[in-house]
């Protein structure tokens, strides 16, 4: 979110910033409605300002003049009455329009359409050349018992899906790998609540534009997360940090919804696209800086990195273009890894920069060493997301018998097993 005085500034950036991240929303029509607030605003003050003068005046007025004064107080009263919810009105289109504002990106961001657009920055690891023909994720794990198709989606619909046995073990050990990896390199593990109120999402940014993607149990006006981030940022909502306590690294453990809204007919497949999935998230809150914000990104991204090479997931990492970033962030990296079912790198870790986007929605404030205030920087990516992550772990490390390699950093978590095999299934 942008101060409005900055985006009265920097008109000219601010319309490159909507058109370059492909959104929605006019400026102009968040220009007419700031000037429309500031007169309305203007004319209510000028009328309580009236309203005051005329208590304070008629406690001292003549006998003569009181009258015409109590006269002045009940019309200016009447006034105000007419005045306040038309800058209810005005202020709540003003506000709405304001959350639909993005945040500017980095000048070394990319401008551009699509994921086509994102530019590659390195590969890593190798892409395996089979010597036989490899199955998909569906075949390995129907094979494995790992995964109970049928029963869910005839009582939770499409795209859902249960793990059983080893393909359970195998989610609870990739969690817990990356869980053990982040304490090791200095993240707070976090188990937050994953129903929350609409402000938690707004705050994050989630809302208003991805209302659509969001679960809402409407009895109880909550909704369901699609990422721990925004629980994890929530934590610190109307707060104000000390300087000297950042930066705050987290590493929250959740269950996440999404809706799909629109993926209709797309990645119906497997476990590529579904409706639940289980994600640790890694979230930071540092001082508003932008050397100090780019440091810590890069951390984040070296940690899912780390946690890939235990993995031995060969994998690209990608800045993302304009077009592919969101409305808060400022910079994004995409990591992608190589899913040989799909001949191609797909997006399982995804690192962004929102500087104080999210702190100004949700009010987190950093008391400096000057004593002054300002709003926090946040950050955040994906450790690990499943059951998407199964996917290349399967289909990179299968054998011709079906069977499947562990790496060495995941036996410790499978009761030290080195290879997952079908007369071995639960």
């Amino acid at each position: 979110m942008l101060e409005i005085s900055f985006i009265r500034q920097n008109v000219d950036l601010v319309r490159a910033a909507i058109a370059n991240k492909r959104l929605d929303v006019n400026l102009d029509d968040l220009l007419e409605a700031d000037k429309e607030r500031r007169d309305a605003m203007g004319k209510l003050e000028a009328v309580r300002a009236r309203k005051n003068e005329i208590a304070s005046i008629i406690p001292k007025a003549s006998k003569e003049e009181r009258p015409a004064l109590i006269e002045e107080g009940k019309a200016v009263k009447t006034q105000l009455e007419q005045l306040e919810p038309g800058m209810a009105a005005i202020a709540k289109r003003y506000e709405d329009l304001m959350l639909r504002i993005p945040s500017i990106p980095r000048p070394e961001v990319p401008v551009g359409k699509g994921e086509e657009d994102n530019v590659e920055i390195r590969k890593v690891g190798t892409k395996r050349e089979f010597a036989f023909k490899p199955k998909d994720h569906v075949e390995l794990m129907t094979a494995l018992k790992m995964v109970n198709w049928d029963g869910p989606r005839q009582f939770a619909g499409g795209r859902s899906y249960a793990l059983t046995g080893l393909g359970a073990l195998l989610e609870m050990a990739v969690t817990r790998l990356a869980v053990d990896t982040l304490v090791e390199r200095g993240l707070n593990p976090v188990l937050p609540p994953v129903l929350v109120r609409e402000r938690a999402m707004t705050g994050t940014g989630f809302f208003p534009l991805g209302r659509e993607e969001a679960y809402n149990i409407g009895a109880d006006d909550l909704f369901l997360v699609g990422t721990s981030e925004v629980p994890l940022v929530s934590l610190h909502a109307d707060q104000v940090l000390d300087a000297k306590d950042l930066p705050i690294r987290y590493a929250g453990i959740s269950n996440c919804f999404r809706r799909e809204a629109g993926a209709a007919g797309k990645d119906t497949r497997g476990l590529y696209r579904v409706h639940q999935f289980t994600k640790v998230e890694q979230v930071v809150f540092c001082v508003p800086d932008e050397a100090v914000a780019e440091e810590e990104h890069y951390k984040l991204l070296g940690n899912a990195e780390a946690i890939l090479a235990k993995l031995e997931i060969p994998y690209r990492v990608a800045i993302a273009c304009t077009g592919e970033i969101g409305l808060g962030q400022t910079r994004k990296h995409e990591v992608e890894s190589w899913m040989p079912s799909r001949e191609a790198y797909s997006e399982t870790h995804s690192c962004s920069t929102l500087g104080d986007f999210q702190a100004r929605r949700s009010n987190i404030r950093v008391r400096l060493a000057d004593g002054s205030t300002a709003f926090a920087y946040t950050l955040n990516n994906t450790a690990v997301a499943s059951p998407r992550i199964l996917i290349p772990l399967l289909e990179n490390h299968q054998n011709e018998d079906g069977s499947i390699y562990v790496p060495p950093a995941l036996r410790p978590y499978l009761f030290g097993r080195e290879v997952l095999r079908p007369s071995e299934a639960i």
